[in-house]
């Protein structure tokens, strides 16, 4: 005997099952991981395998004892490595952000003006080097911006200095290797945003007597501001915890929170102490997610 499926039962159903699903992914992959890795902050380091001591301790006489430790974040509070790590990690994604913004802004601005033919094109050339390894391109900004480099080499033969520059293991180069990479994910959300536009907003604002920068100033930035705090946290969340540029691209000075975090994981061997940094630094990338959510809010209001 066949059972009928109420149809729309089993609309809620599968409505059920679409929902659960990105919560089912982040259950497993963010939460227990995140929960994992909170567990270890709160151990004592040990040379042992795992090299960390265990949160539960079972003895005849106490029974199961929980054995935790806030040694680790008193640690980074008493080292200023660590805050001097936090402080420049922040300082360069927030200069970076701003330079991705300056640079994105004209250019998704410009391809969302552009007819359809020539749209594709542009949008093809922004996400190009995304065909390429990532690490492969960082190598080849270490090629050119080294003293016996293309842009040394360029600089010299024009005249304009007499010897090579030191461009690359500085600053500058983490800021450029930064920029380069993920101004993509600037333009792709501005663009997104700035194609919905309606011009004729803007002419009738025109025809009213407004110019051009009060145009942008009051129709065109508030209405593509959803897309600016998109790209911004894009860009300003991977730069926060940046690895491999300052790595390879910057000094002795670019020390950065991910290379801290590398270190302690597979120099020192302070599996603790490195996850308290991970859950510090996870606490970080959630303030502007939170900001983020809010002005979203006051802007659907």
């Amino acid at each position: 005997m066949s059972t009928v499926v109420n149809p729309g039962k089993r609309d809620r159903l599968w409505r059920g099952v679409v929902i659960a699903t990105p919560y089912l992914w982040l259950l497993l992959f963010f939460l227990i991981p995140f929960a994992i890795v909170l567990k270890i902050s709160f151990a004592d380091p040990l040379v042992a395998q795992p090299p960390f001591s265990p949160f539960f301790d079972w003895t005849a006489t106490t029974g199961d004892r929980i054995l935790a430790t806030l040694d680790n974040y008193r640690f980074l509070l008493e080292d200023k490595l660590y805050l001097v790590s936090y402080l420049k990690s922040i300082k360069i994604a927030l200069i970076s952000t701003a330079l991705c913004l300056l640079l994105g802004f004209p250019m998704a601005y410009a391809i969302a003006l552009t007819p359809y033919p020539w749209r594709n094109l542009l949008l093809l050339l922004v996400i190009l080097p995304f065909w390429t390894s990532f690490l492969l391109r960082v190598y080849a900004w270490m090629v050119m911006l080294g003293k016996q480099g293309l842009i040394n080499h360029l600089l010299i033969s024009s005249g304009l200095i007499d010897e090579p520059l030191q461009m690359l293991y500085t600053d500058g180069a983490v800021y450029l290797g930064i920029v380069y990479t993920y101004v993509p994910f600037m333009i792709l959300p501005l663009y997104a945003t700035l194609e919905k536009l309606d011009l004729d907003l803007n002419e009738a604002a025109a025809d009213l007597g407004a110019r051009p920068h009060q145009i942008f100033r009051d129709i065109t930035l508030p209405l593509a501001l959803p897309g600016i705090i998109a790209g911004c946290l894009l860009v300003f969340i991977p730069a926060l915890g940046e690895y491999v540029i300052p790595a390879l691209l910057g000094g002795l000075d670019s020390l950065m929170i991910g290379r801290t975090l590398y270190d302690e994981f597979f120099v020192n061997r302070d599996w603790p102490l490195a996850s308290a940094v991970a859950v510090v630094l996870l606490l970080i990338l959630i303030l502007p997610i939170m900001l983020f959510q809010r002005l979203q809010q006051e802007s659907d209001a």
